[in-house]
């Protein structure tokens, strides 16, 4: 076969493709314009349970409208999503529908490491440090920082601290809570942080009345430490209870004082 010839039949075998390619789409195209929507499916991990299914649906019946009925290529995914991303528990949401019928929408939770307490005004944060407000449904068992705190959050808010500087203190206690997780010694004997009138961070032990002052949150590990020796060293010499304030902010210094 001369060679176009060969090219002609090529060029007829892309054509047929391409073809077949048009009415196999167009057959889906089809088929997805005559189903409608008839079954809606959620998927919320059990914890944290800032979100239920049943709230998802709620959610998606008052911000964007019913599904139930509605042809499935006319479902907007894109809005759908916007409209629960919007609600400051759910961090990510994926929606997509089947050529069954079926709606499914998977919702990702905003999962808070922290609460900070400024009085009667609470707030969480993420391990990355985006805040956003407690929630009715459902009190997260997290540590509690309060008193002092050097952020202006107003009420309701959702996302990250405006200024670098309370980005920055807001990573310290992050830095300060992953050491805590990872230690053996402090992780089931701490009860909380609180910052103090002058802004030094305390830390405050489950057992005990020592209050431990770190200040801020760099050198970290060294402070620990410190602390630990105190527990080692210096707290078996004295009746349970001798001292109240364990100073460890100063490098390579443990000042105890009785109140």
């Amino acid at each position: 076969m001369k060679k176009a010839g060969r090219i002609i039949l090529c060029l007829l075998a892309v054509a047929l493709a391409a073809a077949v390619a048009v009415l196999v789409s167009g057959g889906a195209s089809l088929h997805r314009h005559a189903v409608t929507c008839n079954d809606l499916r959620i998927y919320v991990q059990e914890e944290p349970a800032f979100v239920s299914e049943q709230d998802v649906k709620d959610y998606l019946v008052k911000y964007y409208g019913p599904c139930i009925g509605e042809r499935i290529d006319s479902v907007d995914l894109s809005r759908i999503e916007r409209v629960l991303d919007s609600r400051s528990a759910i961090r990510k949401t994926e929606a997509w529908v089947t050529g069954d019928g079926i709606l499914h929408v998977a919702v990702t939770q905003r999962e808070p490491v922290v609460r900070f307490q400024q009085g009667s005004h609470g707030y969480y944060a993420d391990d990355r440090g985006f805040i956003f407000p407690l929630q009715k449904a459902w009190e997260a068992p997290v540590p509690v920082v309060e008193g002092n705190l050097p952020l202006v959050v107003p009420e309701g808010y959702k996302g990250e601290a405006v200024s670098d500087a309370e980005k920055e203190w807001i990573a310290g206690i992050l830095g300060i809570l992953d050491h805590i997780s990872r230690s053996k010694f402090w992780s089931g004997n701490f009860a909380g942080i609180s910052v103090s009138p002058e802004g030094d961070l305390v830390i405050l032990p489950r057992e005990g009345r020592e209050r431990f002052i770190l200040g801020t949150s760099d050198r970290t590990p060294e402070k620990f430490a410190l602390a630990e020796d105190y527990y080692k060293y210096i707290q078996p010499s004295k009746e349970p209870g001798y001292y109240g304030i364990v100073n460890v902010k100063y490098p390579g210094q443990i000042i105890c004082r009785i109140k």
